[in-house]
Order: structure tokens, then C-alpha cells, then sequence
């Protein structure tokens, strides 16, 4: 036998076995190491059929990202408040074991009896070596005849970012504002001191006193004015003249 088949193989089953491994772990931050060990090994099975782009891809975009960003969640959430996935449940397990014995025995078979038919493409190692390498020919297809495609894809992931910032945006700009309530330094002139202060509206008193919850807060002179420190921009006096 072939050491290029030895080594895929080998590879197949690393693989295989490490996607078990995902489905059977109890502890989440096992199963992420599982993840990682199966996407490596995907990536070593397309270098080995000369798709060195896609192993990068595979590389950068889901062990590089994607998992990153599935293991800081994990780390960040309390393991508590994860939902118990392997206990108590069994017929969700024998159906998930039923699913996945039916879906190995479709791809089997399609495996088994597929017969190639028709002219074959024109990705041939030939053509790809003339153009120098799969990455450049990925490109050149990929830019020239899939051209709209890819920019509609480019657009559902934009769609898709400004999504998740429209969503996280009113939270963000509430706790700003809760902040901002919270720390809000008032101003107000003395009662009477200031002549130059307009009255109020016609038919109102010209002071109008507005009830200040208790505690009342204590006044700073400072200047000629009279710093207020409240929790509310709202909890202050409003100013006008002294008939």
C-alpha cells in the first residue's frame, strides 16, 4: 500500500474519531478541543489533494475564528447555566444516533455507487499548473464567472454585521444613559440673588418650586451659583425671580 494512502488513513480516522470525540464530550472546552484537532485534520486532507487555498481557508476561517470565538464564549459563560446535554435525555440520544446512522448510510452509498458520467471539467492538474497553482485559477473563475455571486454573498454578510450592531446598539446607548442619570451635575443660581433672572411664563408664578425628593441633596456654593449633585437631570429647582 501507497504511504499516501497510509497517511490519509491515518488522517480519516484522527478525523472521524476527533468529530466523535465533539459529540460525546461532557465538558464543552473538551469538545472545542476535539473541534480542533477535526478542522487540523480536514485541512491536512485537502492539502493532500492539492487544495492547499481551501486548507488555508480551513485553517484561518474556522480553527482561526470561529473556534477562537466558540471557546471564548465558553470560557466567558458560567458552565452552570449551560443546558445538560448528556443527562436525562434519553430518546433524544437514540434519535440522534438513528439520524446519523441514516445519514452514514446515504453517503455510503453514494460513495459506493457513483459512476462518473459525462465530459469531465476543465479543472485539470494540466490547466491549474499552467495557471499557476489552484489559487490562481480559483480566482480567476471566482472573479470573472461567479462575479455577481460573490457579490451577493459579500452584501448578506454586510446585512448581517450591521444586523448584530443594530441589535447590541439600544442596550449599549440605555447603559450610557443610565450612566450619564447617574452623574449629572446640576446648576442653579440662589433664590433671589440674580435680578437679571426672566420671569416665568404669564399666569405663573413667577418662582416655581418644584418638590425635591428626600434625601435633599446639599448645596455647594461655588462662583455665585449653587453646585447640586443629583441622580436625576430632572431632580432640581427650577429657577425664576422672587416677587
Amino acid at each position: 500500500m501507497p504511504w499516501d494512502v497510509i497517511i490519509f488513513y491515518l488522517i480519516a480516522a484522527v478525523c472521524i474519531t476527533s468529530a466523535v470525540g465533539v459529540v460525546v464530550a461532557n465538558n464543552p472546552v473538551h469538545a472545542g478541543v476535539f473541534l480542533v484537532i477535526c478542522f487540523l485534520n480536514i485541512a491536512a486532507t485537502f492539502v493532500m489533494m492539492g487544495a492547499e487555498f481551501l486548507a488555508v481557508v480551513q485553517v484561518i476561517v474556522y480553527t482561526g475564528a470561529i473556534l477562537v470565538l466558540v471557546l471564548f464564549v465558553l470560557m466567558l459563560v458560567d458552565p452552570d447555566d449551560l443546558p445538560e446535554f448528556h443527562t436525562a435525555r434519553p430518546v433524544q440520544r437514540v434519535v440522534g444516533l438513528l439520524l446519523g446512522a441514516i445519514l452514514l448510510l446515504e453517503v455510503g452509498a453514494a460513495i459506493l455507487s457513483r459512476t462518473v458520467t459525462g465530459a469531465r471539467g476543465d479543472a485539470t492538474a494540466q490547466n491549474i499548473a499552467a495557471a499557476g497553482g489552484n489559487t490562481q485559477a480559483l480566482g480567476r473563475v471566482l472573479y470573472s464567472d461567479y462575479l455577481l455571486a460573490f457579490e451577493v454573498v459579500s452584501l448578506v454578510l454586510l446585512v448581517g454585521v450591521i444586523g448584530a450592531i443594530v441589535l447590541a446598539l439600544p442596550e449599549r446607548l440605555g447603559e450610557q444613559i443610565s450612566i450619564t442619570r447617574r452623574g449629572t451635575i446640576s446648576l442653579g443660581h440662589p433664590r433671589g440673588t440674580d435680578a437679571a433672572l426672566p420671569a416665568g411664563p404669564a399666569g405663573e408664578t413667577p418662582m416655581v418650586d418644584r418638590e425635591t425628593p428626600s434625601p435633599t441633596p446639599e448645596p455647594t456654593t461655588a462662583g455665585g451659583r449653587t453646585l447640586i449633585m443629583v441622580t436625576d437631570p430632572d431632580e432640581r429647582t427650577t429657577v425664576g425671580t422672587r416677587p
